[in-house]
């Protein structure tokens, strides 16, 4: 077996789970990887989550020491779902939307590490040269903010890569989902949460920029990971910002290897992507189905088994969409309520 290298840790989390989860929550930023509950090996057989890689990473049964020191038994549970991930914060003198972009090695340094990665005498570290080995990045480009650094300059992780975002500009092809989901003449984004005051439905509501500012997203839909999810079709695609954090666990698991398995195998609950801890010192933990030998995506995820209303408060009067964007979209269907978010279907 080979050491498992590489899996997260986070900036220190902004705010606390608000009043009955009413609040907009800010349990924890991911700013960098965040690390996996158990110690992880390394069988080598196909992984059933990345196509062509040779080898799976499995956890044991032992929790990590990271993760005892984060108090992670007394950490809140949150799904961990399944996009890309986002950030809001400044740029142009407004709030933005930053889509996640990592600096890589170059060809020739990318063997080089690769080489070191596989190498049985390796005890001495791996030395990056941050000007020569890295592929240059936009200049617009941000590193991560919980990275390390090195001389002042931001130093890659355990994969070799330097996590960092680039601003979403609003007529953007490559972010072009991303852009889908914010306004900028509005200053909002489209969000998908728990609904406010009734317990087990989902909301899908613009949100001020400035009230998401320094949180991280997932964003989810039609384009994003195979759409795990069956938002939209292709004609008529349909993207949402999901905030970290913003979707508790009510009925969580024991923090053992049985229990977990149990409880992703046997329940609706446990039919997500895996598990986010949020700890008291803003560390944040997590569990892939896949760390378990679970497959993911499912047929029936969790997410989709819930109710979902539409809320635009407000927003007939005080704001102007252009008209062929998803917010004029669900401007249309405000008060509207269906089933599951499969359910919304684009019909003008």
């Amino acid at each position: 077996e080979r050491k498992a290298r590489g899996c997260l840790l986070v900036s220190p989390a902004l705010d606390v789970w608000g009043r009955g989860c009413r609040a907009m929550s800010r349990l924890g930023s991911v700013q960098q990887k965040v690390p996996c509950l158990f110690v992880t090996r390394v069988k080598e057989e196909p992984s059933a989550k990345r196509e062509r890689q040779p080898f799976q990473v499995l956890a044991t049964e032992t929790i990590t020491q990271k993760a005892l020191d984060a108090d992670v038994y007394n950490a809140i549970p949150t799904e961990k779902v399944d996009g890309t991930c986002c950030y809001v914060t400044a740029y142009k003198e407004q709030p933005y939307l930053w889509a996640r972009l990592d600096r890589k090695p170059n060809k020739q340094a990318e063997k080089k590490f690769k080489r070191y990665l596989y190498s049985t005498e390796n005890s001495k570290g791996f030395t990056w040269d941050i000007e020569e080995d890295f592929k240059p990045a936009p200049e617009c480009w941000i590193p991560a903010k919980a990275i390390d650094h090195y001389n002042g300059k931001p130093f890659p992780d355990e994969n070799g890569h330097i996590p960092g975002w680039v601003p979403v500009e609003k007529n953007s092809k490559q972010y072009c989902w991303h852009a889908s989901v914010v306004d900028y003449e509005s200053e909002l984004g489209l969000v998908l949460k728990n609904h406010p005051e009734e317990s087990g439905l989902l909301e899908i509501s613009p949100v001020s920029l400035s009230d998401l500012s320094e949180q991280t997203l997932e964003l989810i839909g039609t384009n994003i990971n195979a759409n795990p999810y069956g938002l939209g079709s292709k004609k008529h695609p349909v993207h949402l910002l999901v905030p970290h954090g913003a979707f508790q666990i009510k009925t969580p698991p024991a923090l053992n290897h049985h229990d977990l398995l149990s409880w992703f195998n046997g329940c609706n609950e446990g039919k997500i992507e895996g598990i986010v801890w949020h700890c008291s010192n803003g560390y944040l933990i997590k569990l892939h189905r896949h760390h378990l030998g679970l497959t993911w995506p499912i047929v029936d995820p969790h997410l989709i088994s819930q109710p979902v209303v539409v809320t635009f408060r407000g927003a007939k009067h005080d704001y102007n969409f252009e008209s062929k964007t998803l917010f004029n979209y669900f401007l249309k269907l405000d008060g509207q309520r269906f089933s599951s978010l499969r359910d919304i279907v684009w019909d003008v």
